[in-house]
């Protein structure tokens, strides 16, 4: 079918779940070519607001483009010549410049900066905006304190244009923890009209309407099946992206996302199952960016609160029963970084992710099973997030074999990606497996996440060790005062600790695998794993 073909019956292909509402997205991209992208991907966002009880990753890429933060990160050419955002470059957005002291930071804001209906942004708005992400709970509130940004206190209006943050402690990470999604500035106004008694800071109101100043608005939202942005044309924070619209559709099917790219009828196939990408890429059609994603690694994640795996011997045997290679040949294709195999659980530099010393040997894990107890092995559930099923549920059928192989019956637990998070949160699942990836790419910044015992949102394991937490937390300390020897010391204990005692197991680091069309500039791989509208163009 040629794309006249395929734009006149888009409609008709409703009826056969091919692309969804097709007309109205066709009727817009062909209007305009020129300016329009049409982006396709598996999931759409659950949430517009970042700061939303368990927003999801393409609910990031709405906040992303639609907010504004006080700073963001530069770009930069990697030695392969895609790009890649910079995290040793911090870059102006809504403050033009700011100055550091002993005791904090002062951010001096642009007096042209608006949010989309025409409200000047002030220092009240980025204190209220704050003030609401270190109190809201859950996820942003914990991502502020990775950056020791904890209380309102902390923050202060000095006038219209000026903000001021002071430090609660000496951390590195502070300046860099600005940068990222939760920061966001919000319209104040705006969100305190359409709050309630019950909900003070509006979180219904901004789950389905932007509240924003950034480059993009949402003109139209249809969960589960389309989101269409219009660029705000009066963006001061940066150059007015070249794009004036984008489509967001969600397709579920992998083939058909494929197909739709190679035949041109879209522009970009986001986050691409590793099998086509890999095909995609041989076939040469269309233009393709992988990129390993920072500070990230699928594993397989065991609450050690729940008897078996409150052993750590039945840990470490299900660890030698994965089957790592069949995964990476099966489910990646090779499209990602191995994590097992290692000489040793210890360090001897600082390269993270870093593989494990375990790999398959049933032998080996069958004696670990007996001597923990379990001779006869176990009955227990394993749950993946259907959201990344592409990925996961090959991932744990293979695993499920392979247990079967030592005793362990594991029935699959599909969760739906809508509820992953919050079922994550609920800290209810026996085992999982799971992906996560730390914004700010510092090992010791993944470890705060994710092993550290005062950490209740992605520490999915309720794991607790008071001597792994020391090394976290010296690790941070060093890095603020600059003490290299320390820094390095306490990173390689920390890995050596959470590796030997496996409440999580390593598999691989993915690669974030896009497909786009030729004509398609500007694409840079973003800590978030999402898209930046503003940096994309489109030629002919």
């Amino acid at each position: 079918m040629d794309r006249r073909a395929f734009l006149s019956s888009a409609s008709a292909m409703l009826g056969a779940g091919v692309v969804g509402s097709g007309l109205p997205w066709a009727q817009a991209f062909a209007q305009s070519r020129q300016d329009t992208l049409l982006l396709i991907s598996e999931n759409g966002p659950n949430n517009l607001d970042i700061h939303g009880v368990g927003t999801n990753r393409p609910g990031y890429e709405a906040s992303w483009n639609c907010y504004d933060r006080l700073i963001t990160y530069g770009l930069k050419t990697l030695p392969d010549g895609s790009r890649s955002y910079d995290k040793d470059v911090i870059a102006p957005e809504l403050a033009e410049s700011w100055t550091v002291d002993a005791t904090g930071v002062t951010f001096k804001l642009r007096k042209d900066a608006t949010f989309h209906d025409g409200t000047p942004v002030t220092a009240a708005d980025v204190k209220w905006s704050f003030d609401r992400a270190v109190s809201v709970g859950g996820f942003p509130t914990v991502q502020m304190a990775a950056g020791s940004l904890l209380k309102p206190e902390q923050f202060e209006a000095v006038d219209d244009h000026t903000f001021r943050v002071t430090f609660a402690r000496p951390d590195a990470l502070t300046i860099p923890d600005l940068a990222v999604i939760v920061p966001a500035v919000f319209n104040s106004a705006l969100v305190k009209k359409n709050a309630t008694e019950k909900d003070p800071w509006g979180l219904e109101f901004t789950k389905n309407n932007v509240a924003g100043g950034g480059a993009f608005k949402v003109a139209k939202w249809t969960p589960g099946t389309e989101v269409v942005y219009a660029r705000n044309d009066d963006w001061k924070c940066g150059p007015l992206p070249a794009l004036k619209r984008v489509i967001w559709r969600t397709i579920p099917s992998s083939g058909n996302r494929r197909a739709l790219v190679e035949r041109g009828d879209a522009d970009v196939s986001f986050d691409l199952p590793a099998k086509d990408f890999a095909e995609m890429k041989k076939a040469g059609k269309v233009a393709v960016a992988s990129t390993p994603i920072s500070n990230g690694m699928w594993s397989i994640e065991m609450n050690v609160t729940k008897p078996p795996f409150d052993n750590p011997k039945v840990r470490q045997a299900i660890a030698y029963a994965v089957p790592y290679q069949k995964i990476m040949d099966a489910v990646l294709f090779g499209e990602a970084t191995p994590l097992f195999g290692a000489a040793s659980n210890t360090p001897d530099d600082l390269t993270w992710p870093r593989p494990t010393a375990y790999a398959t040997d049933v032998a080996k894990a069958k004696a670990l099973l007996a001597e923990a107890g379990f001779p006869e092995g176990f009955e227990t559930r394993l749950s993946f997030d259907l959201g990344q099923g592409i990925v996961g549920e090959p991932l744990a059928v293979l695993l499920q074999e392979s247990l079967a192989q030592i005793g362990i019956k594991a029935a699959l637990d599909k969760v739906p990606g809508a509820n992953w998070r919050g079922e994550m949160a609920k800290k209810s699942m026996p085992f999982i497996i799971n992906f996560f990836s730390g914004w700010l790419d510092y090992p010791e910044y993944f470890f705060f996440w994710a092993y550290h015992g005062q950490n209740a949102v992605f520490n999915t394991m309720a794991y607790k060790n008071p001597a792994l937490d020391k090394e976290v937390d010296a690790a941070r300390a060093a890095a603020a005062s600059g003490d290299a020897a320390t820094y390095a010391a306490s990173v390689k204990k920390m890995i050596a600790i959470a590796y030997d005692d496996a409440p999580r197991i390593p598999l691989f680091q993915p690669h974030l695998n896009v497909a786009m069309q030729k004509a398609i500039g500007g694409y840079a791989y973003w800590f978030h794993r999402q898209l930046d509208y503003r940096t994309l163009t489109k030629g002919a």
